[in-house]
């Protein structure tokens, strides 16, 4: 399997991934938070911090899946390194209001690393040419 199979790949879960997020806390908000790290959740009218939580979630997965259908690679590896800064934010927020470092570093921190990682993987790819029936990196293909 070559690494642009492997970052298509990489990119397809890191999109679906928080759309799954997003769809949990529309679906099951206090379930969904429970995994989150902070506590006690917001109850009340701050409650509809659920809907902006699904829907940002939502609008980030969307955006990566739009782009790598309309082969869009290097703008899909822009758009995650955009995206790396959120798992930061989550991180910052478990840490600033009282839940664990262990969540905030393992969960959040990892997820930002690994979206960064393939975010540096699209970002480095070569775009592709046909040559004799044949998709070749365009620094490979010699045309006659």
């Amino acid at each position: 399997m070559n690494l642009r199979r492997i970052t298509t790949i990489l990119t397809v879960l890191l999109a679906l991934a928080p759309i799954s997020f997003g769809l949990n806390f529309l679906f099951n908000p206090l379930g969904a938070a429970s995994g989150f790290g902070i506590d006690p959740w917001p109850t009340g009218n701050a409650g509809g911090y659920y809907l902006v939580k699904a829907g940002r979630d939502l609008f980030l997965g969307l955006n990566l899946l739009v782009l790598l259908a309309l082969g869009q690679r290097r703008a899909t590896g822009i758009a995650m390194a955009l995206v790396t800064i959120v798992p930061v934010f989550d991180m910052v927020a478990v840490l600033t209001h009282g839940g664990s470092v262990a969540t905030a570093l393992g969960i959040h921190g990892l997820t930002a690393v690994i979206v960064a990682a393939v975010a540096v993987l699209l970002l480095r790819e070569r775009p592709l040419v046909q040559v004799n029936g044949a998709e070749l990196p365009k620094s490979e293909a010699r045309i006659n």
